[in-house]
């Protein structure tokens, strides 16, 4: 029997855009650990690597819908190259900063600027669902192979980051970082063929957010405690290998950390699952916060690696069931933005979980570090639960109903199926 993920790049210029994306989705776990490093080497104060690493993700958040947002009305290519070098200016004015030891309010000046920086991950899953709408099986198996690239990101990118930075001069990691986000963004935006077809607004069509729908603002709402949990377990990993005396091991246990999630998500695509997605996923947030409990108790590197591998198998199902999750409550006019939204969240989690973190382990040290995630997990929990009806019952679609009565043929699939909003 073939294998679902080899039958999912049969579709001509997949193979590229995927390993574009690849490539652009790098500083996505290289950046913001580059950062942290690169402060903590210069200046030793994890309080201030921590805020520069919040205001980052404060910045992403803040910008990234609102270029995903053009990208769905003008296209990938006229949005995200000139996006991409406005960010790409402010990663170089940051190093600068450093290197000259400028003041501190530079440097978060240049780090807002940085958050211009596309989100990668969200156009090349756009991309997935333009060839396979209304094939759920094999959006099912995309959207898991999206969340092993992320991973192998996340598996690589710290161990570069950190590692360059440790080893050569402390700004290399967020250096590397923007030469990644150039090759991955141009090469992605070079490749016409697959690039979703935008949606241009209409004169006199107001424009809405895609947040106005109920279940993505709560899936939203929950990814932000989702991305305190990670954002906290970065900063604390960094300080709690330094206390052991082992700073550049951090990126190996870090690492580890995302090689459970990527494994998890390999055999999560693999899978038909049926039943309630929204089941899925709260499953999954309740998971993730469970596994946050045994970090308080690793005493050394080697402990905290297997409890961080353990609680990396939850991410990756959650993070795929979400995106499916996103399609069933967002219009596909706004699909990229949607998506957009719940890495948002995740942003601004991290922003707030890693200054949180820095402050925490400069007041008490990197083992009370980790109930920051833990009570961020818990806050998860929370909000999955008293959102689960939001989630369980998608509301009617009356812009996704009218893309449906559409006689165009705009994003109609060969076959001659019509999409599905």
């Amino acid at each position: 029997m073939p294998s679902p993920y080899r039958a999912i790049f049969a579709a001509p210029g997949t193979t590229s855009f995927s390993v574009a994306g690849f490539f652009g989705r790098m500083p996505l776990s290289m950046m913001g650990i580059g950062v942290v490093t690169m402060i903590s080497q210069v200046t030793g104060r994890y309080g201030l690597a921590g805020a520069l690493s919040a205001a980052l993700a404060m910045s992403a958040a803040v910008l990234g819908p609102l270029v995903s947002r053009l990208v769905d009305r003008h296209g990938q290519r006229r949005v995200l190259r000139p996006a991409t070098l406005i960010s790409l200016a402010g990663a170089a004015g940051l190093l600068v900063c450093v290197q000259q030891e400028a003041p501190d309010w530079t440097l978060f000046v240049f780090t807002a600027v940085i958050g211009c920086v596309p989100s990668i991950g969200a156009m090349t899953r756009s991309r997935w669902a333009e060839i396979y709408r209304g094939d759920e099986r094999r959006l099912h198996t995309a959207y898991s192979w999206e969340s092993i690239v992320d991973e192998v990101c996340f598996i690589f990118g710290p161990i570069i980051s950190i590692g360059l930075s440790t080893t050569w001069f402390p700004e290399a990691g967020p250096l590397f970082a923007g030469m990644f986000l150039a090759v991955g963004v141009f090469w992605l935006t070079a490749q016409r063929a697959t690039e979703p077809v935008p949606h241009p607004r209409e004169s006199g069509e107001k424009t809405t957010s895609a947040l106005r729908s109920p279940g993505l603002q709560v899936l939203a709402l929950a990814f932000v405690a989702t991305g305190a949990v990670f954002g906290s377990v970065d900063v604390v990993t960094v300080a709690f290998a330094e206390e052991q005396g082992h700073k550049a091991a951090a990126s190996l246990v870090l690492a580890v950390y995302a090689l459970g999630s990527c494994l998890a998500g390999a055999v999560f695509g693999l899978l038909h699952l049926k039943g309630e997605p929204s089941r899925r996923w709260l499953l999954g947030v309740c998971a993730m916060a469970v596994s946050m409990i045994p970090l308080l108790l690793a005493g050394n590197l080697p402990l905290l690696a297997v409890a961080l591998f353990v609680a990396g198998l939850s991410i990756a199902p959650t993070m795929v069931t979400t995106m499916a999750l996103v399609e069933a409550h967002v219009p596909r006019t706004k699909l990229t933005e949607g998506m957009t939204w719940t890495g948002t969240g995740l942003a601004i989690g991290v922003a707030l979980g890693s200054s949180a973190a820095g402050w925490v382990v400069d007041a008490s040290g990197a083992e009370a570090g980790y109930v920051v995630p833990v009570v961020s997990g818990a806050l998860a929990v929370a909000v999955g639960l008293l959102g689960h009806r939001r989630l369980s019952r998608p509301a009617p679609n009356r812009e996704g109903q009218r893309e449906r009565d559409d006689n165009s043929g705009v994003g109609k699939r060969q076959d001659g199926e019509q999409p599905v909003a």
